[in-house]
């Protein structure tokens, strides 16, 4: 008889993408005419750089002959691509590493999550709040992370990301073996400057703390404080394993390309207190797990890094970095607290009218018929907030910020019934606040019509709205009490 590995019964029934592809895939079959505007899940929009496709198609060509035919490649990454890599993101940065030390793979994703077999299953972990679900779950699958109690899982350090840091983390309250940090941060899209950094990585050499590092987005900094790396930052080779990839900077996510960095100088310990280098681990975890990263997506990587590829993608992740000011813009002229976007793909914005984070995406899904991500799926301070992704293309992210916001030299229509009675029993009032429009009436070039609803029960003053009607209950509730207030009738 098989038996299973438990832990994996722990993880939660529904994933926060495939919940929110479930929700949409619903209004759409309700709403078939409907234009959806997709600024949740973080793929691109952005065809590959001609570069790129020149060098894959080139690739396929030496497929197609005995003599330049290749099989199977080294499990750690053919020498070009990682040469390229060293001498493009880490000599340029004057950072020294070993072709050995780097690790080529199908993406960051799958290396976050099959770094942890080469460690004990009861290794404490850390990870900021809001935090990338693949972390969490992974540590689930291996037995990590206890129990869940209130949304939490009772053996995980959780440091909090909140308005009140500006999302940017204390050190933990108490020590963990393993911290999961990315920067610039998924979801929140704030990141560490130099200093900053250099605190995690102090704490980290002062406690035996391994960092894992996830710096998927570091191609969309533009501050010169803000490190690309970790290893810029001094004795970070001795606690930091770095994830990168290739699909946010080269718009891969179809094509599927990363790569790990784990330096020689890096140690974990055996239980009786021997180090041993993760290097020779990880090495060997590879070339039994893994065969390698296919030829034809290795010489698409290196084009990456020609002076024509880095032109091309420069200029992509330009296109993306406009999508994210147009949003940045409107946020501000609303007065939406936002985080993220100046050196990240992401904005982190507050639900207004202190809506949840899954009200308001059924809020924008069904009145602007625009798709994102609650925070809440990202862990319990995310509740409230909500995360907007840049990779959109140009003219859709400009209308849907149009749609979100009616602003000046707009024109506005608001199908708004008020209902006053005497009395009103709870079953009514909890179907008026589900009353709900589920389409947007797109009627003139710069205008859009929206359903709000109010309730006014004279006999107890109470005044409720449904999820439209949020704003119109709360007019009437100051017109109706200063009138009160004033003897007026």
């Amino acid at each position: 008889m098989a038996l299973i590995n438990e832990h994996f019964l722990k993880l939660q029934n529904n994933y926060l993408f495939s919940d929110i592809a479930k929700k949409v895939n619903s209004f759409k079959v309700t709403h078939p005419k409907d234009k959806i505007i997709r600024m949740g899940i973080g793929d691109v929009t952005q065809p590959l750089a001609p570069a790129v496709i020149e060098a894959m198609h080139k690739a396929v060509e030496e497929m197609a002959s005995k003599d330049t035919f290749h099989g199977y490649g080294p499990e750690q990454g053919y020498p070009f691509l990682i040469d390229a890599i060293i001498k493009n993101d880490y000599a340029s940065r004057g950072v020294f590493i070993e072709p050995s030390e780097v690790f080529i793979s199908d993406g960051a994703k799958s290396d976050c999550g099959n770094i942890g077999d080469m460690l004990r299953h009861d290794n404490s972990i850390g990870v900021t709040d809001p935090v990338y679900p693949v972390y969490i779950d992974s540590n689930v699958m291996s037995g990590r992370t206890g129990v869940l109690e209130n949304g939490k899982w009772s053996d995980v350090v959780y440091i909090p990301c909140t308005e009140e840091n500006n999302f940017v983390p204390d050190l933990p309250s108490r020590r963990v073996d393993i911290l999961y940090l990315c920067y610039p941060n998924n979801p929140t899209g704030t990141t560490l400057t130099k200093d900053e950094l250099k605190k995690w990585v102090n704490y980290a050499l002062a406690n035996d703390v391994l960092i894992m590092y996830d710096s998927a987005y570091e191609a969309y900094i533009q501050d010169p404080n803000i490190p690309h790396s970790i290893y810029e930052i001094k004795g970070a080779k001795k606690v930091a394993i770095e994830f990168r990839s290739f699909s946010k900077t080269a718009g891969f996510t179809g094509i599927r390309c990363g790569y790990t960095v784990v330096p020689k100088e890096l140690n974990a310990f055996t239980l009786d207190g021997q180090r041993v280098q993760l290097n020779k681990l990880w090495n060997r975890r590879q070339c039994t797990k893994f065969n390698g990263t296919s030829y034809i997506t290795q010489r698409a990587a290196a084009a990456v890094f020609t002076a024509e590829g880095q032109k091309q993608i420069r200029e992509t992740i330009a296109y993306y970095q406009n999508n994210a000011k147009v949003m940045m813009d409107a946020f501000t002229k609303m007065g939406v607290w936002f985080t993220g976007g100046t050196n990240s793909p992401y904005i982190w914005l507050k639900c207004p009218d202190g809506m949840g984070s899954w009200e308001y995406f059924d809020y924008l899904l069904h009145n602007a018929e625009i798709v994102g991500t609650p925070g809440e799926g990202f862990g319990k301070n995310g509740e409230g907030y909500f995360r907007l992704t840049a990779f959109g293309d140009a003219q859709k992210t400009v209308e849907a910020m149009e749609r979100i916001h009616v602003g000046p030299g707009h024109m506005a229509s608001y199908i708004t019934p008020i209902f006053i009675c005497d009395t009103c029993d709870e079953a009514a009032r909890k179907a008026l606040k589900k009353c709900r429009i589920y389409k947007s009436f797109h009627f003139s070039l710069h205008g859009w019509m929206d359903h709000h609803t109010a309730l006014v029960e004279l006999s107890t003053g109470q005044i409720d709205g449904n999820l439209g009607g949020r704003h119109t209950a709360k007019i009437l509730k100051k017109v109706l009490y200063s009138q009160t207030l004033k003897g007026e009738s």
